[in-house]
């Protein structure tokens, strides 16, 4: 049987369009572990989108000549240190950031870890995100999701990512990925 992909296209509510000038291709993942829990990534960021604190997957933008896969696996690596089984595509989830100008191609997998290497971050997730690896279980994860709520980016982020988690969950339950 074959694995249906979530599809979405949703359009910034929360600032008003002027124009989109750019797309980025973007691979995302829900990344579980033997106990149930999942990996994500609190971004506590002062920009252009205001000071503003939120989770989201852990991913990033696929370089040129990488595929969805390789970029994946190289966001894991340099966020979070975790190296991963994928196990299926989840979702793909268009967006746009109109603050910004951008159409957003997000590609969401479901992984579950395998081992941990060094953290890499960039400077730039460093010190402008100040990026931190969390270790939720799934109501900690929605509850999370709710918090983003009280800001327009993190709401664009819920809108997006609360329906692929909640596919995942079922994706879990479903093939029974934790009892194997």
């Amino acid at each position: 049987m074959q694995h249906k992909i979530l599809k979405m296209s949703l359009k910034d509510e929360e600032w008003p369009l002027d124009h989109i000038d750019h797309t980025r291709a973007i691979s995302r993942a829900f990344v579980i572990d033997d106990e149930g829990y999942f990996y994500m990534t609190k971004v506590n960021r002062d920009d252009e989108f205001g000071n503003v604190t939120y989770i989201e997957t852990i991913g990033g933008g696929i370089e040129d000549g990488e595929s969805e896969i390789e970029a994946l696996e190289r966001e894991l690596e340099e966020e979070s240190g975790i190296r991963v089984d994928i196990l299926c595509k989840l979702a793909k989830i268009e967006d746009d950031y109109n603050l910004i100008h951008r159409h957003n191609q997000n590609n969401y997998y479901l992984c579950k870890v395998k081992g941990y290497t060094s953290i890499s971050m960039t400077t730039q997730e460093i010190e402008d995100l100040h990026l931190k690896v969390l270790r939720l279980d799934p109501k900690e994860v929605i509850a999370a999701y709710d918090d983003n709520l009280s800001s327009p980016l993190g709401r664009l982020i819920a809108r997006r990512e609360l329906p692929v988690f909640k596919y995942a969950l079922e994706t879990i339950d479903k093939k029974q990925l934790l009892t194997e």
